[in-house]
């Protein structure tokens, strides 16, 4: 198994929810007030028999006209037409973005030989259009054009690759647990997105249920540093592979290169 970090840089999103690229080094965070500042890293993972993109990013382009995650799959040595799955914690814009392309004015799906795996509800509740956390025409562009395959609670979904519905940053947030070919893999989307959440605890109000999402980061850690599962960090700063470990009283991450 490999894995391969589709950074997309940082951005700052406020009350709009547009989210606008922030480079750290030239610009100042004073000049955003109300913003947070979040980093965008898609996941792919190469096994035996799977190209597994996790979490699709912003879906922006570069200067081309290509996008972004396009390239980056491309600079990790693989062709965008290689995805064979595509895992899906949930479907807020800034993991579902890039989903889809815009050509001619249209949206079309990303990869649309792969197989996309997404939690049914979750998929049921992008497509009422009811929170602009989601972008419903992402959803509806998808709609008929890709293979689908929606699950719910626990499950398999196939040897080795295990989802979990957690509820914790969405009503429908699912997590996955990858445990083959000798590693094991965590990948906790918005329920544990950076490491410096396992070494404060705090409740955080962009959550759907914070004091859920709160309790699962730290069961989630304590898992991944008992069972050594490799834990994937969807909004980390600068280092979004790592390993835990825990001494009872606080937790240690561990960057992987």
């Amino acid at each position: 198994m490999e894995i391969f970090v589709l950074g997309e840089g940082s951005y700052s999103v406020d009350a709009t929810k547009k989210f606008i690229p922030f480079n750290p080094e030239t610009d100042s965070r004073k000049d955003r007030p109300g913003s947070l500042f979040i980093h965008v890293n898609p996941f792919l993972i190469k096994t035996a028999t799977d190209l597994i993109l996790l979490d699709a990013g912003l879906g922006y382009k570069d200067t081309r006209d290509e996008l972004l995650l396009h390239q980056h799959i491309r600079n990790a040595g693989f062709d965008p037409e290689e995805v064979t799955l595509v895992l899906m914690s949930h479907l807020h814009y800034d993991h579902s973005g890039g989903l889809v392309v815009e050509r001619n004015g249209k949206l079309k799906p990303s990869f649309p030989e792969a197989e996309h795996v997404i939690n049914k509800q979750e998929w049921e509740y992008a497509l009422t259009g009811a929170s602009s956390s989601y972008h419903k025409e992402i959803v509806e562009s998808l709609q008929g054009k890709i293979k689908l395959t929606l699950v719910d609670g626990v499950g398999e979904f196939k040897q080795g690759i295990r989802y979990e519905l957690s509820a914790g940053h969405s009503k429908f947030h699912q997590v996955f647990w990858f445990d083959m070919e000798g590693s094991k893999v965590f990948f906790g989307g918005d329920e544990l997105p950076e490491p410096e959440q396992l070494l404060r605890k705090f409740v955080a109000k962009y959550d759907y249920d914070g004091h859920r999402s709160a309790e699962l980061r730290i069961a989630y850690g304590k898992i991944a540093a008992a069972d050594g599962y490799t834990c994937l960090f969807y909004h980390a700063r600068a280092n979004a592979v790592g390993t835990v470990s825990y001494n009872g009283e606080q937790y240690t991450v561990t960057p992987l290169p």
